[in-house]
């Protein structure tokens, strides 16, 4: 799906409460999973050792690290939403994380985005709130639902 394309910081409140892009998928491969474990020194079994999480795991094989998902979702978002004008972006936090089902790995997920705030912020910036669901394809519960709070800087 194209990249959803704003002029503005200020284009965001006309979009408040509605859903504004469905990003590409994006593949969550062992290497990927291997390389976050070895960042974040998080090397349970059941995302590495896909011999012993296929006969263990509830899941029948190996998951991507939650907070690996979440993660993406920079990327995701990035990928999904352009808004002119912004020089940078920096993260601001989260509210609500929850991670309703497990990302296989090898599988592909995907942001919706919707715009849940956006106001002017004491500093010059724009204070965002995304309404961020990472869903897996061919799930039927999404990976990931957050509200990523950030500050656009134009």
């Amino acid at each position: 799906m194209p990249t959803t394309h704003l002029d503005s910081t200020a284009a965001l409140a006309q979009h408040l409460g509605q859903e504004i892009a469905v990003g590409d998928w994006v593949e969550v491969g062992p290497e990927r999973v291997r390389r976050f474990a070895d960042a974040t020194d998080d090397h349970q079994w059941i995302h590495l050792d896909a011999e012993r999480a296929a006969a263990e795991s509830p899941y029948g094989g190996t998951i991507a690290h939650g907070l690996l998902t979440l993660s993406l979702i920079v990327a995701l978002v990035q990928q999904a939403v352009v808004i002119d004008g912004v020089r940078m972006t920096v993260n601001y936090g989260f509210d609500k994380v929850r991670f309703p089902s497990a990302v296989p790995v090898g599988a592909r997920v995907r942001a919706r985005v919707a715009v849940g705030a956006a106001e002017a912020a004491k500093d010059g910036s724009m204070q965002v709130t995304w309404r961020v669901t990472i869903e897996r394809e061919g799930g039927d519960k999404p990976a990931v639902v957050a509200d990523w709070i950030v500050r656009l800087y134009a």
